[in-house]
């Protein structure tokens, strides 16, 4: 396990990273004996440095949800990260690419609960049951920490995603919200298009066999650490589509076919 120190040290490091856009070393190549459990808390302490000064929870975003993504990052469940109040758009939002290092895009379903979701031994049901309204997004991701060491070429490694708060950096919500009970969930598809041109396209299967098996996997692990995700939080469940590089200029439409589109551009 990693030092008090060299956690507070790391977590540091990515707030630097993340102002002055520059990345950081590979946590995971200074540090070969680190662990999942280090690498969430190196994530737990920059969040805090967040919210000491002045950010607040609104959320948590479920990733690496595919069986390839997991294969590739040598694990076997997801991972997870948080959202906070100054990573969120409302569609149509015109978004500074100035804040990012370098930004991507995925499509999810975003869940938003209207009581607490308490594992252990949440199910699927209980995420539908728990959920006010269902609402396409898309989240933005970031990279603060090297994806490929200069010197080595050796990849960043999963330890170092999760320090990175799982690359959470935004997130648009549409502007149309659902009933879970209205929409066959498995069944949501969506294109994405850059610049007019459909980049990727997915169906939020893809997500664990349904996307609220993600927040369902989230609530269960969040009652490992005696945590509940709580009433009025977003639940990101997990993305249905590969990464999409985004850069100044970029328009985003994203149609969700019955669920109508979210839209965004990179100024």
């Amino acid at each position: 396990m990693l030092s008090e120190s060299t956690v507070a040290a790391l977590a540091a490091r990515l707030a630097t990273a993340e102002a002055s856009r520059v990345t950081t070393h590979q946590f995971s190549l200074e540090h070969p004996e680190m662990t999942i459990e280090d690498a969430y808390a190196v994530q737990s302490a920059w969040i805090a440095l967040k919210l000491a000064a002045g950010r607040t929870v609104r959320g948590h975003k479920v990733g690496l949800t595919s069986r390839a993504m997991q294969r590739s990052s040598n694990i076997d469940e997801p991972d997870f990260g948080v959202l906070l109040d100054d990573m969120f758009y409302s569609d149509g939002a015109e978004i500074p690419a100035g804040r990012f290092i370098a930004p991507a895009v995925e499509v999810e379903l975003a869940f938003v609960l209207d009581r607490p979701l308490r594992g252990p031994n949440c199910t699927l049901e209980d995420v539908l049951a728990a959920t006010g309204h269902v609402v396409p997004a898309v989240e933005i991701i970031d990279k603060r920490i090297d994806p490929v060491d200069a010197a080595t070429g050796r990849t960043r490694k999963v330890f170092d995603t999760i320090s990175d708060n799982a690359a959470a950096a935004a997130l648009v919500l549409g502007a149309q919200t659902f009933k879970p009970d209205a929409l066959d969930l498995p069944w949501v598809s969506a294109l994405c298009r850059r610049n007019g041109i459909i980049e990727d396209s997915g169906v939020a299967a893809a997500v664990l066999d349904h996307p609220a098996n993600g927040a369902a996997w989230l609530a269960n692990k969040f009652a490992q650490f005696g945590e509940t995700l709580q009433a009025g939080e977003v639940i990101l469940a997990g993305s249905f589509t590969s990464l999409v590089a985004a850069n100044a200029g970029d328009e985003f439409r994203v149609d969700f076919g019955p669920l109508g589109t979210v839209c965004f551009s990179f100024v």
